[in-house]
């Protein structure tokens, strides 16, 4: 991919630089010092992913990456800062990740696989923003791992399941804790997740197939998956009428 680095520190867009050059596939087509001269540089070079700064003189990330939103085939953008407290305004202005200094640069290409599979159409058809989407609902979860913020796009999220006063999110990179309860998850994502059990809700797109276990219980085995979930007797008659219209037995 075509890639334009933002940050008003030099050593900081070098160290970038070299992040992307070591992992290979990608071109860096431009530099930029801050937000004005990065919406300069990214009608110019037209990158497919920009990797921007937040705290920047004059024009600062949230307010470039809102501009660049407005162009007709705006780039995918990557927060990258030191300050992880802006996470949520900066998925306000439809970043598709965020990382923290100094960066990983295994997190790197994580983020840039990120941006790679999720297309603006996509974003839009899950909601958009963090807080910006027409039905409320988030295209981003987040979460704290080990000290710094990490944003899971729900896309990614295989199911939710609770225990106790915490929320296991089970997603394509791993698992996360979030203090969220399951029934405002519910309340919020509910046209993308089921309800299997009082402890559970899956993505739709992993529902694969009941099976039956001792004394009567019942398991969900989740598409590509090698998981089972209980299905509660409360919720089995959703579940299977749910697989028999998806077509699955």
């Amino acid at each position: 991919m075509r890639i334009l680095i933002v940050d008003d520190e030099a050593p900081a867009r070098e160290r970038l630089a070299q992040h992307v050059t070591d992992l290979g596939g990608h071109e860096v087509v431009a530099g930029a010092r801050d937000g004005d001269e990065a919406i300069r540089l990214a009608s110019r070079h037209q990158p497919d992913v920009v990797l921007m700064d937040i705290r920047m003189p004059g024009t600062d990330g949230v307010a470039a990456a809102r501009a660049l939103a407005e162009a007709d085939a705006p780039p995918a953008v990557i927060f990258v800062t030191a300050y992880g407290e802006h996470a949520l305004a900066a998925f306000d202005a439809e970043a598709v990740d965020y990382l923290v200094k100094p960066v990983r640069r295994d997190r790197l290409a994580r983020a840039l696989e990120r941006a790679r599979r999720v297309t603006r159409p996509q974003l839009d058809a899950l909601g958009g923003t963090v807080q910006g989407a027409d039905d409320g609902a988030r295209a981003h979860i987040l979460c704290r791992r080990r000290g710094v913020l990490e944003l899971v796009p729900v896309a990614d999220i295989h199911y939710f399941q609770a225990d106790n006063k915490y929320v296991t999110v089970c997603h394509a990179e791993g698992e996360d804790l979030i203090e969220e309860s399951l029934r405002q998850l519910e309340g919020e994502f509910g046209d993308r997740f089921v309800r299997i059990h009082r402890n559970a809700l899956v993505a739709r797109d992993r529902l694969g197939r009941l099976e039956h276990g001792a004394g009567g219980r019942r398991y969900l085995v989740l598409r590509g998956l090698q998981k089972r979930l209980e299905v509660s007797r409360r919720h089995a008659g959703q579940v299977r009428d749910l697989l028999e219209h998806l077509g699955e037995r």
